[in-house]
């Protein structure tokens, strides 16, 4: 696989866009890269009410802990418009296994990170880059699909941890830590599958707790 930073060559994406069939599982890509991946059920929630929940809903830290009462900490919201998702960047920390993050999740058109992506008027993707908080560096890139199925929705979920790059602003610049960090004996070295096995859990039991109250929650908060 390739190892440039146009976050288009580097992954395989067979399996996200079709419903059903998506192992959960981490694994360790040749350049380096570890694949987080996971498919959640989400019994009587829709497509919608998942883009509500980021993109209108969810904007203080009170929200953000009910996600996950035992490892959300804190939020804030970086370039949020009112009822949009792209283009924002979600501020948290939040424990994942046993270490606290602090991270900026930088939310980008879909198919800036995945390409060409086949039509599906009900579907809703969440692509980003995410990074350091308190450092200029983004180091994994991610997407959320969710599509409608009988009795709700399902979300597939995938990481690719080992992505890094400097960034201004929202942009990524040419940076010798690119080069370094992006070499595929560095990214072993560096991202460890127990950090990727608890993100995993960790990514499996929020959307779980989501799929609990969100239905609730948008019946009687999206129409106000």
């Amino acid at each position: 696989m390739s190892n440039k930073l146009d976050f288009l060559i580097d992954r395989d994406i067979s399996g996200i866009f079709s419903k059903g069939k998506f192992p959960t599982k981490v694994y360790r890509q040749e350049n380096g890269v570890c694949r987080v991946q996971t498919l959640t059920p989400m019994p009587g929630v829709t497509p919608e009410m998942v883009r509500w929940w980021f993109a209108a809903y969810m904007s203080t830290s009170e929200h953000y802990q009910r996600w996950h009462p035992s490892a959300h900490v804190w939020m804030d919201w970086e370039n949020k418009t009112p009822n949009e998702i792209i283009g924002a960047s979600h501020l948290v920390h939040e424990y994942i296994g046993a270490q606290m993050n602090k991270l900026r999740i930088q939310f980008v058109e879909p198919e800036s990170l995945l390409g060409k992506i086949p039509a599906l008027t009900d579907r809703v993707i969440i692509a980003a880059k995410t990074g350091l908080l308190e450092r200029p560096i983004n180091a994994t890139t991610m997407c959320q699909i969710v599509n409608p199925i009988a009795d709700g929705s399902e979300m597939k979920s995938v990481f690719w941890l080992g992505h890094v790059s400097k960034r201004r602003g929202n942009d990524n610049v040419p940076s010798i830590i690119n080069k370094i960090a992006n070499r595929p004996f560095i990214r072993k070295m560096m991202i460890k599958e127990k950090f990727a096995q608890d993100l995993l859990s960790h990514c499996q039991e929020e959307m779980a707790i989501l799929a609990e109250f969100l239905p609730e929650l948008y019946a009687r908060e999206a129409k106000l």
